[in-house]
């Protein structure tokens, strides 16, 4: 690792929080990359004249943010900046690759299924109508980021499982010639359960973000409601707020 870090013993801010702040903001822009090694704890606080408590907090730090990631016999590694999603009319796919992240999908289920009363008031059909149902874990350099269960008309376009493990759903929907013209979203937040925390690599009780979406088509039909949950260290919506004239 060959940044220039410095700390100023002048500042009222604490040494490790500096030094943190610093490998963050490298991190953001590109200067560590995920993959990359961060060094050695020890060489670290000799050259910039810290106590290793003092390092290691800094550290730990980022390693709760998501940031880093402590492997056994590989040492501390970058794993990946935040990824802040706008809140416009966007796939979870496309925002991660437009982020310079590398989106990779499981596939757990790929099904047809009754409609509950939910989805059936949120695609227009009746309850217990045949409906799709998709669930995929969403990752970036091989960690979890989101849960994505959503739910789809049948007949709408195929939906096999390897072309969902490939891009998408947005991406397979344009290319089946389906235009998305809006989408009426809530977003939210509560804890995760420990079924959760297990599919998303956190602790049960957790932060998740938690995002419900009905996407309509240009003629106004409603061609997908989706169920999403997300890992708050890993994950952010962006507003953009305007004053009212």
């Amino acid at each position: 690792m060959s940044l220039q870090l410095s700390v100023d013993r002048s500042s009222p801010v604490p040494l490790y929080f500096q030094l943190s702040q610093q490998l963050e903001a490298a991190i953001e822009r590109g200067s560590l990359t995920p993959g990359s090694l961060l060094g050695n704890e020890i060489e670290l606080a000799g050259r910039l004249g810290l106590s290793r408590p003092t390092v290691r907090q800094a550290i730990q730090s980022l390693v709760d943010k998501g940031l880093l990631v402590r492997r056994r016999g590989v040492g501390t590694q970058v794993v990946h900046s935040q990824v802040k999603r706008p809140l416009e009319l966007s796939s979870l796919y496309d925002d991660l690759e437009a982020a310079g992240q590398k989106p990779e999908t499981r596939v757990l289920a790929n099904t047809l299924v009754p409609a509950s009363a939910e989805v059936a008031a949120a695609l227009g059909v009746g309850e217990g109508d045949e409906v799709h149902r998709v669930e995929r874990l969403r990752l970036t350099h091989g960690d979890p980021v989101a849960y994505l269960c959503n739910h789809l008309p049948t007949g709408l376009l195929p939906l096999d499982t390897e072309r969902l493990e490939a891009t998408g759903l947005y991406r397979l929907m344009r290319a089946a010639g389906i235009t998305l013209h809006s989408a009426r979203q809530s977003v939210g937040a509560r804890a995760a359960t420990a079924e959760e925390g297990e599919r998303l690599a956190e602790p049960a009780g957790a932060p998740l973000l938690t995002m419900q979406r009905t996407t309509f088509d240009d003629t106004g039909r409603p061609v997908e409601f989706g169920s999403h949950t997300y890992r708050a260290s890993r994950y952010s919506f962006e507003f953009q707020l305007l004053v009212r004239p």
